[in-house]
């Protein structure tokens, strides 16, 4: 039995081989640089499996060769975890394979950063974060799904624990990624993989329920390819390629839990494919099969005329075949060459090399959703809104086709109503609209859209615009983003009022002249930070909500004060005095409350963490967290135990948290955001440069607990420029 080194040199030997095949001698030499690189830097790494390391960047690479992926995909499939887990920097990939190579590998990085099970808003943030990446590279996203393929595929290495979590946020997140950019080979292994994890019991049964039963249906289906034939020859189609292929599990599992049906009343467990040369042929096999046998009514879908947003295109029909006396439906795909390679590969179709030529495929249409989401303004809609939209987003399966008059198509989330469909066509069209007619009868707007329907806009210039009511109307978000817009707009002159005397306000209460803050370099900081246009609109958006006051405010005394700055929103309020006087009871030393003690300033321990006690000679009782490195010098015998007692919930203590990131872009200002957003008191911000050229900020924030302490880091990990957070210890 060959051992795992032995197995990983085969793994090797089979890729490099498979790259000598496919790519021309330029680029065979850049990819071997790259696995050079990337197997010097995994060196006595291994993974789960006992495998060493270098043989999960290989696989990964050699599935995006297969995808027919460009040269400097592969390489950075090669190289996309040497900057995480290795000592190889940016700067190295940057200097060695130029800008195009590592732009791909930070992406891929980041993407790794991103978690799907936390709470919703962070989550929508994140998952905001991914379609950034993928509007601005779509093979980023392409490398993370030949990534997470792999990972699947060696899952079971992992505890029980982790493979849950791992399979439920590829099923709900990653496959169905992978299914609207028409990538079906890995969305179909994805899901199956999934399944095999989430319900193992049901894996099983489909699996074994199949393999009893497959003899039986290979002869049906061998029947069927044979008359197919002899029809073709007749229709003088001569070059075609049929075959019959078992339906993926994970499809097979969803038709049952949809329909409640066993597998033994599941029928069309496989299916038949006819590819031909053209989209002539493909009519014309179609009109053969349906000569010969009997379509089942509904069945029937033409996706060559109306192609799936993810460039899917297929003649799908279902038939009764007869075969020893009984009857069976027989699902048909019909397509062209060029469509079959669209429909395995989708969007990668694009780079596929071995024709040596890029494909015509409309890939901008394909990440047209992409752009949606991430132009959907996340202070029109909340969280839940957001993830729900998402989810809609990455769905292929969830739309409806519905016409305009001039018989264009229009596809919409399943579920849209008639109104939906007019903020589709365009902001005013729906803001102007008066009503709305489907298939030449007026409807009312909350009426839900069919696939077929032709749906016609009824506007008016003199129209008031739109009712609050219709929020209640529209199904999907955009539509309400545009609604919530509207308003927005139309009271504007109130917002702008409104959000002056805000601040002003604010201002007053600080100590602070407004004068003073509202200067032209002030409020041209905020613009330029919150892509505002002038003075107007920054008040209108602290009128409206869409920038927290304190945000403003921050940025405003940032630029006042210079990159040092010391606030204290409350700094006549007596509640902060009354917090700060109830600290020393929020300890008890050895079971004795109200005893002297003070919170050392070398490592700020707030309540949550695990701390301990050192008697000072006149000071009392010093509390310091457990792991503060200056514990190791203090004298043993004097260090007692201590615990957090119940507290006022208004009582608060500072903590120090130091930011490491890449010098670029605003990051202070994106810090205070954050602290601002978290609605946290910030009593000091320092930013500074260390040796190796990255930012460095130290936070310093008023917090009730160590949970809040750590929510507040994490927020600041979804910075992309971030680089480590952590608080002080001294």
């Amino acid at each position: 039995m060959k051992t795992e080194q032995e197995k990983a040199e085969v793994t090797v030997k089979s890729f490099i081989s498979k790259v000598r095949h496919f790519y021309h001698t330029p680029d065979v030499k850049r990819i071997e640089e790259a696995f050079a690189l990337a197997n010097k830097a995994h060196e006595g790494q291994f993974r789960a499996s006992g495998r060493p390391y270098i043989t999960h960047p290989t696989i990964v690479a050699d599935i995006l060769i297969d995808l027919g992926m460009d040269v400097a995909a592969v390489c950075a499939g090669l190289l996309h975890d040497t900057v995480e887990d290795t000592y190889v920097t940016d700067a190295d990939l940057r200097r060695q394979f130029g800008d195009e190579i590592a732009d791909l590998v930070d992406g891929v990085t980041k993407l790794d950063r991103i978690l799907f099970n936390s709470r919703e808003e962070e989550q929508a943030e994140n998952l905001r974060k991914m379609f950034f990446a993928m509007a601005k590279d779509i093979r980023v996203m392409l490398i993370k799904l030949a990534d997470r393929l792999h990972n699947m595929r060696s899952l079971m290495y992992l505890s029980p624990e982790k493979q849950q979590k791992i399979s439920k946020e590829t099923l709900d997140i990653i496959a169905p990624i992978a299914g609207r950019l028409g990538i079906s080979s890995i969305k179909s292994e994805l899901e199956d993989l999934c399944l095999s994890y989430l319900d193992n019991q049901a894996y099983n049964e489909i699996a074994s329920g199949i393999a009893l039963k497959k003899r039986e249906r290979e002869a049906i289906v061998d029947e069927f390819i044979d008359e197919v034939k002899l029809a073709l020859k007749e229709e003088t189609v001569d070059e075609f390629n049929i075959y019959g292929r078992t339906k993926h599990f994970y499809s097979i599992y969803k038709k049952m839990k949809k329909l409640n049906r066993t597998l033994d009343q599941i029928y069309d467990l496989t299916a038949v494919r006819v590819i031909v040369p053209t989209i002539k042929d493909c009519y014309a096999v179609l009109g053969a099969i349906h000569a010969k046998w009997k379509p089942i009514p509904g069945r029937f879908k033409d996706y060559i005329a109306v192609p799936k947003p993810n460039m899917y295109q297929s003649l799908h029909t279902t038939v009764m075949i007869e075969f020893q006396g009984h009857n069976y439906p027989l699902e048909v795909q019909i397509r062209t060459f060029e469509m079959h390679k669209i429909a395995e590969y989708g969007i990668a179709a694009h780079w596929k090399y071995k024709e040596g030529v890029k494909t015509n495929a409309p890939i901008e249409q394909n990440l047209s959703w992409v752009k949606d989401v991430i132009s959907v303004d996340r202070d029109a809609v909340d969280s839940t809104e957001y993830l729900e939209m998402v989810r809609r987003n990455i769905s292929s399966t969830n739309e409806v086709y519905v016409f305009t008059p001039s018989g264009d198509v229009k596809i919409m989330t399943a579920g849209a109503t008639a109104l939906d469909f007019a903020y589709a066509i365009h902001s005013q069209v729906g803001n102007k609209c008066v009503g709305i007619k489907i298939n030449n009868k007026i409807v009312p707007f909350e009426t839900e859209l069919s696939t077929g329907d032709t749906v016609e806009v009824l506007t008016n210039s003199n129209s008031k615009g739109p009712s609050r009511d219709w929020l209640k109307i529209v199904k999907t978000s955009s539509a309400k983003a545009k609604i919530r817009q509207y308003f927005k707009r139309e009271l504007k002159d109130e917002y702008i009022r409104t959000g002056k005397a805000m601040i002003e306000r604010d201002a007053k209460h600080r100590g602070v002249s407004a004068a003073e803050l509202l200067t032209a370099k002030g409020i041209q900081a905020v613009c330029e930070r919150y892509m505002i246009s002038n003075a107007d609109e920054m008040y209108a958006a602290v009128g409206y909500g869409s920038l927290s006051l304190q945000q403003v405010m921050l940025k405003l005394i940032a630029e006042s004060k210079g990159l040092t700055v010391t606030v204290n929103p409350e700094p006549t309020s007596s509640r902060r005095s009354k917090k700060t006087a109830t600290r020393h009871n929020s300890v008890i030393v050895k079971g004795v409350e109200d005893l002297l003690v003070r919170f050392s300033r070398c490592c700020s321990p707030v309540p949550g963490d695990e701390i301990i006690g050192y008697i000072s000679r006149a000071r009392g009782v010093c509390v310091h967290r457990a792991d503060c490195p200056a514990i190791k010098n203090l004298e043993k015998e004097r260090l007692v135990h201590v615990a957090w007692s119940n507290m006022d919930a208004n009582t608060t203590f500072p903590v120090s948290i130091e930011v490491r990131s890449e010098d670029k872009g605003d990051i202070f200002a994106e810090l205070i955001k954050i602290v601002a957003n978290e609605d946290l008191p910030l009593l000091a911000i320092n930013a500074r440069k260390d040796k190796k050229g990255s930012a460095l900020a130290t936070l310093s924030v008023e917090i009730s607990n160590h949970d809040q302490a750590l929510q507040l880091m994490n927020k600041i990990r979804t910075i992309p420029a971030v680089i480590s957070v952590y608080r002080t210890k001294g």
